[in-house]
C-alpha cells in the first residue's frame, strides 16, 4: 500500500529529524531519544502485564489533563487494574513521569510493526485509550488484530482532516477499527457519520470534568500570594513571542497603577526567558523571587503551575492566539470565573468559539485592542462581573463526559470487578 509506505517512511524522516535536533543541542529531542532508549527491558523489569492492565496514551501534557478525570475514574471503579500510562511528547513525560496516579508511565515506542507488535506482547492491555488524536497506524491495527477495546476519548474532528479527504482510506480504517469513538460535539459526529462511521457518540470533553475538579484542590502558591498582594492581576498563560509583544505594548501604556503581571510562558528554556526580560526589564524570575521583593512583573520559569495559578488571577489572557498554532487551554482560567482573552486564532476549539459568543471571553488582534479591553474589564465593574460570571458558568454547564466513558466500559464489561 502506497499510504502505508509514505506513512512509514514519514516516521523515519521524523526520527532522523529528531537524531539531528538532539545532536544540535536541543533538550527535548534528546529527552525523545533518551527516553525510549531500551523501553522492552525497561518495561519486563518493573513486571508490567504480569497483572491486568489499562493503557492510556496521551500526546503531550495536555492531552493528559484532558484524560486525566478517566484515567482516575477508572482507577477508582477497578482497582484491581494497573493503569499503564505513555505519553509521545517530552512536554508530557516529562512533567509526568512521577505521576502517581498510573502505575507505569513510559514513552510510546515509535509506531513500527515491530515495536506495536513486541510493545502489545509485553503490556497484554486488556483496554486501550487513546485521548483526543494519534492514531498511530501499527499500534492501532495490532489493537484491532489482538481484539483489544479500544476507545478514542475526548476526540474532535474538522472537514479539512485527511479522514475526510479522497486520499484518507487508510486513516478512515483506522477509525473503523476503533471499538468506539467519544466526540466532543454534533459536529465531529456529523462529520464521523458522514463516511459510515456507527461506532461514535457525542459524550462531550473530558476536560471540563478536570478543570471543574481543579476548584476543589484548593493548591496554594505562597510567591504568587506574596506577588500579588494587595494588587490586581493578570495571569498571561502559555504565551507566545507573539502575545508578549502586545503585552509588553500593553504594560508600558497601562493606566492602572494597582495591576501586576505574571508570565508563564509555553517555552521555558534560556533564551525564551531572556526575551521575555528584554520586554520586561523590572521583571523577576519565579526561580529567584525573594519575600519582600517590589517587582511588578514575575516571569513563571517552570512547568505545571499554570492551573493552580489562574486562581489567583483577576483577569486572564490565554497565549497562542496571535500565532498560528492557535490558543491554549482557556477552560483552566474560566472554570475559576476568570474573564479571558484570547488573541483570533480560536477557530478550532470549540470551547473558544462557545465562550467568545457567550461573552465569557474577548478576542483581540493587537495591542491597541488588548489595551482597550484590559482597561475596560479593570475599570467597569459590571462588565467584569458579568464575564467572570459567563466564564465559571460556561465550565459548570459542560461537565460530565467522564461518567459516559465510564458507563460504556461497565456496559460492555471489558473490564471485570474482580
Amino acid at each position: 500500500m502506497i499510504a502505508k509506505g509514505i506513512y512509514n517512511a514519514g516516521l523515519q524522516l521524523y526520527k532522523a529529524g529528531v537524531h539531528l535536533a538532539a545532536m544540535a543541542g536541543k533538550t527535548k529531542a534528546r529527552h525523545w531519544l533518551e527516553g525510549r532508549q531500551h523501553w522492552a527491558s525497561r518495561m519486563r523489569e518493573v513486571g508490567i502485564g504480569s497483572q491486568p492492565v489499562v493503557w492510556i496514551h496521551a500526546a503531550s501534557l495536555g492531552e493528559f489533563e484532558q484524560g486525566r478525570p478517566v484515567l482516575e475514574a477508572i482507577r477508582a471503579a477497578w482497582p484491581s487494574y494497573k493503569i499503564l500510562l505513555t505519553f509521545f511528547s517530552p512536554s508530557g513525560y516529562e512533567v509526568r513521569k512521577d505521576y502517581k496516579g498510573a502505575d507505569f508511565v513510559y514513552y510510546l515506542p515509535l509506531d513500527t510493526p515491530g515495536n506495536a507488535r513486541q510493545f502489545l506482547d509485553i503490556v497484554q492491555p486488556a483496554l486501550a485509550i487513546f485521548i483526543k488524536y494519534e492514531f498511530w497506524y501499527h499500534y492501532l491495527t495490532a489493537l484491532h488484530t489482538r481484539n483489544i477495546p479500544t476507545l478514542l476519548v475526548s476526540g474532535i474532528f474538522r472537514k479539512d482532516q485527511v479522514f475526510f479527504k479522497g486520499h484518507g482510506g487508510m486513516f478512515r480504517q483506522l477509525l473503523q477499527q476503533l471499538t468506539h469513538i467519544f466526540v466532543q460535539n454534533d459536529i465531529s459526529l456529523q462529520l464521523l457519520q458522514g463516511i459510515g462511521l456507527k461506532n461514535s457518540s457525542i459524550s462531550g470533553d473530558t476536560r471540563f470534568d478536570r478543570v471543574f475538579a481543579l476548584l476543589s484542590e484548593h493548591t496554594t502558591l505562597p510567591v504568587i500570594e506574596s506577588f500579588a498582594a494587595g494588587s490586581r492581576l493578570l495571569v498571561a498563560g502559555s504565551t507566545w513571542p507573539e502575545d508578549e509583544k502586545v503585552l509588553s505594548g500593553w504594560w508600558k501604556e497601562k493606566t492602572a497603577t494597582d495591576v501586576k503581571l505574571v508570565i508563564a510562558p509555553h517555552e521555558i528554556h534560556d533564551s525564551h526567558i531572556q526575551a521575555i526580560i528584554a520586554l520586561f526589564p523590572e521583571a523577576v524570575k519565579y526561580s529567584e523571587w525573594q519575600t519582600g521583593a517590589t517587582a511588578n512583573v514575575l516571569i513563571i520559569d517552570n512547568i505545571g503551575m499554570l492551573t493552580a495559578l489562574y486562581r489567583y488571577a483577576t483577569i486572564a489572557y490565554v497565549g497562542g492566539g496571535l500565532a498560528k498554532g492557535g490558543i491554549h487551554n482557556i477552560l483552566e482560567p474560566a472554570v475559576y470565573s476568570k474573564p479571558v482573552i484570547i488573541g483570533p486564532e480560536f477557530q478550532k476549539y470549540f470551547e473558544a468559539i462557545e465562550l467568545v459568543a457567550a461573552g465569557g471571553a474577548l478576542v483581540i488582534h493587537n495591542e491597541d485592542e488588548l489595551h482597550l479591553a484590559l482597561e475596560m474589564l479593570f475599570r467597569d465593574n459590571e462588565a467584569y462581573a458579568k464575564a467572570a460570571a459567563i466564564a465559571g458558568n460556561y465550565v459548570a454547564t459542560h461537565t460530565g463526559a467522564t461518567q459516559k466513558v465510564l458507563h460504556y466500559i461497565q456496559e460492555n464489561r471489558f473490564l471485570s470487578k474482580e
